[in-house]
């Protein structure tokens, strides 16, 4: 509920937007729908430029830098911390679009607050996550540069 929450309160062009809920009962499962990302995500993208010997173009990256950034600092600036910033996480519409997903652990915090707990990949995880530290907003720019490391390098930085 938390995720449906959050994304349902977010309207900005580099965040997956959210569409309905509903609640299947013969499953008793609440489903979400968001817009469709026809391209995939960001981590199927490496995949496949690591299988075909290929790289993401300097233009690419940078382009794809600056829509993730544009999207966090909307989330930021609504006290929002994603917490969970993966190339699994990002997804690309059929214009290539970056929208960021997966609100799942998400958490909104008072300005200038701290969180402790440990969520998150740890591939993407902040120092202070690893060393159950007060983290804040510096933390999702972290996974984000583990992200733009790995699109760069076709592998994580750890």
């Amino acid at each position: 509920m938390n995720e449906i929450r959050l994304l349902a309160s977010v309207s900005h062009p580099n965040i997956v937007s959210y569409k309905e809920s509903f609640v299947d009962i013969v499953s008793q499962t609440v489903c979400l729908v968001m817009e469709h990302c026809e391209e995939g995500d960001m981590l199927s993208k490496i995949e496949q430029h690591r299988r075909n010997f290929t790289q993401f173009t300097e233009i690419e990256l940078w382009s794809y830098l600056i829509q993730a950034l544009s999207g966090l600092k909307a989330l930021h600036d609504m006290n929002i911390m994603h917490r969970d910033i993966k190339s699994a996480n990002i997804l690309l519409n059929k214009a290539y679009a970056l929208k960021l997903a997966d609100f799942n652990v998400s958490k909104v915090v008072s300005p200038n607050g701290l969180l402790r707990t440990q969520t998150g990949t740890p591939y993407y995880a902040s120092p202070e996550v690893w060393m159950d530290k007060p983290y804040d907003f510096k933390s999702d720019v972290w996974s984000l540069g583990c992200v733009l490391y790995e699109m760069a390098a076709l592998r994580p930085p750890f």
